[in-house]
């Protein structure tokens, strides 16, 4: 997309975003759901097609320029975000970067219309540990037979699609059994569970997601390749934490604005709390993390598309970034007071709905792995 273009589009969505978003941040928490209306606009802003080619009917958007346009939606409610996150990010990009022609064909210019896709990974005994998921698919003919449980499966109630990350080759130990399998929301023997009841983000939709004798043509293998599913999900989730770290980095910015804007209304011993040292510094610090997580997701996303080998330095972002919200919105709320502990003030929803940033796609602590083992093997230490 040509600069000019990219502007425009960049501008639209921060306008979407203080005049349709944040005005509505209220009636999404009280409603536990996202407006119809505001997703069939985000639908007509073309933002579920973000990182579909133009080939395939979506935006196109490089690292960077999603990255631009994540920041923005980073400014409110999580919520939004995650009507198109899934589809943008790890529910479509295996199929971006590894499926068939005919698959894309298929499938992207569904997704780029809207359609919601799943990433179907986490299982009840496997999270961190993705190599150990217990849903198999046995071969049968021409079709492969999935049994299994996901959990925490975002979206999956209104997805379209679902890509699938089951055990295919049962004589193989770890990673090199596991296949990534396009499958049909509409396909039967899928049924779902509750939705989570979970400590923030209320209006995102997350589920356990059961699939029982789930008849799956051989031709929905992604790349028609089996055993490849684990490497297709890494590359996915490389792409999928720099978008992570511009959504944190996103909020920071909100709630650093927020803590600045409180700081200049409220009135303590007759002036301004912004006046008293002491709560600059909880804004200066607040400031410096959010700057610095900008700062290297920008950095990292403009690597990730001149094709440099990034994972290690992904991992940092995520990890930095995700950490550095946490700060931010703990600060947020202390800049606030007491009223920070109320309801009725933004930072009190925000605090709750930042901690999951820590978690998912990833905890700090597999971050950490990733980054030193990444370290330790460049200096020749097999680990």
């Amino acid at each position: 997309m040509d600069q000019e273009t990219f502007s425009l589009l960049r501008d639209t969505v921060r306008r979407f975003v203080d005049e349709r978003l944040i005005p509505n941040e209220d009636r999404v928490e009280h409603e536990d759901a996202v407006p119809t209306e505001i997703i069939a606009e985000m639908r007509d802003l073309g933002l579920f097609g973000l990182t579909v080619p133009v080939k395939y009917d979506g935006l196109g958007l490089t690292m960077s320029e999603e990255a631009e346009i994540i920041f923005e939606l980073g400014r409110t409610s999580f919520a939004y975000r995650s009507v198109i996150g899934t589809t943008v990010g790890i529910g479509s990009q295996g199929i971006v970067m590894d499926g068939t022609e005919e698959q894309k064909s298929e499938w992207l210019p569904k997704l780029a219309g809207g359609m919601f896709a799943s990433f179907a990974l986490t299982e009840p005994n496997a999270g961190s540990d993705a190599a150990s998921i217990r849903t198999t698919a046995a071969k049968d003919g021409n079709i492969y037979r999935i049994n299994g449980t996901k959990r925490y499966i975002t979206n999956a109630p209104r997805a379209g699609m679902f890509t699938v990350m089951a055990r295919s080759e049962s004589d193989v130990k770890g990673a090199a059994g596991i296949t990534a399998f396009i499958v049909d929301a509409s396909t039967p023997g899928i049924s779902f569970g509750k939705n989570d009841k979970k400590m923030g983000q209320k209006g995102t939709v997350t589920c356990d997601v059961i699939f029982d004798n789930v008849e799956v043509p051989a031709a929905n293998i992604i790349g028609l390749v089996p055993g490849r599913g684990f490497k297709t999900a890494m590359k996915v989730l490389d792409r999928g934490r720099i978008h992570l770290s511009a959504l944190s980095s996103g909020m920071c910015s909100r709630l650093v604005q927020e803590s600045v804007q409180y700081a200049v209304e409220r009135q303590q011993f007759g002036q301004a709390i912004g006046a008293f040292q002491l709560v600059q510094g909880l804004i200066a610090d607040s400031q410096t993390d959010a700057f610095a997580a900008w700062c290297m997701t920008r950095d990292v996303a403009a690597r990730f598309d001149a094709g440099e080998k990034v994972s290690r330095d992904v991992a940092s972002t995520k990890y930095f970034a995700s950490e550095a919200l946490g700060r931010v919105a703990d600060r947020a709320v202390q800049v606030h007071g007491g009223a920070g502990y109320m309801a009725e003030y933004k930072v009190e929803r925000f605090f709750r709905d930042v901690r999951l940033m820590r978690i998912y796609e990833g905890t700090s602590q597999i971050q950490q792995t990733i980054i030193a083992k990444a370290l330790l093997r460049e200096a020749g230490l097999a680990v």
